[in-house]
C-alpha cells in the first residue's frame, strides 16, 4: 500500500458555524467550502492547511454516525484520513492481511474523494479513513 500524505483530520462538531468562528477568526484558517453528503447524514466543511485539511463534520440527522459519536463522546476528533494512490488495491491488501474493515469497497465521500474506513479495533482504537483523490 502506498500512503502519500495525511489527507485530513475529521472533527465532529455540533455546529459548523460555531466551530468556524474559532478556526477562521482565531486561527486564520479559511473554509474552502461546505458539502452535504446525504447518505452519510452529514455536512462537512474543509479547512486546508498546506497539504492536508481539517474536516468539520456536523450531523444532519439524529441517526447520523456523527450525532451518535457526539452523544457518546462529545465533540472532538472523529477520524484520521490517509491518502493512498490506489484505494481498491489498498483494501485488497488489507483484507488479504486479515485487517478488519468497515468498508470492503470504496464509496464516494465529500469533495469527490473515494473513501473506505478501517475498523478502530484494527487500528489501535483510531477510526482510520483511506482516501483517494
Amino acid at each position: 500500500m502506498n500512503t502519500t500524505v495525511i489527507d485530513h483530520i475529521g472533527i465532529a462538531v455540533k455546529s459548523i458555524d460555531e466551530s468556524l468562528k474559532f478556526w477562521e477568526a482565531t486561527l486564520g484558517v479559511k473554509c474552502a467550502g461546505r458539502e452535504t453528503v446525504a447518505d452519510q447524514k452529514v455536512t462537512t466543511a474543509f479547512l486546508p492547511i498546506k497539504d492536508s485539511e481539517v474536516e468539520l463534520l456536523e450531523a444532519t440527522s439524529p441517526e447520523s454516525p456523527i450525532a451518535q459519536f457526539i452523544e457518546k463522546r462529545g465533540e472532538g476528533i472523529h477520524h484520521l484520513a490517509i491518502r493512498v494512490d490506489d484505494l481498491e488495491a489498498s483494501l485488497a491488501e488489507l483484507k488479504a492481511n486479515g485487517v478488519r474493515l468497515i468498508d470492503e469497497k470504496p464509496r464516494l465521500g465529500a469533495g469527490g474523494a473515494m473513501i473506505a474506513f478501517i475498523h478502530p479495533k484494527a487500528a489501535g482504537g483510531i477510526l482510520l479513513e483511506l482516501s483517494q483523490r
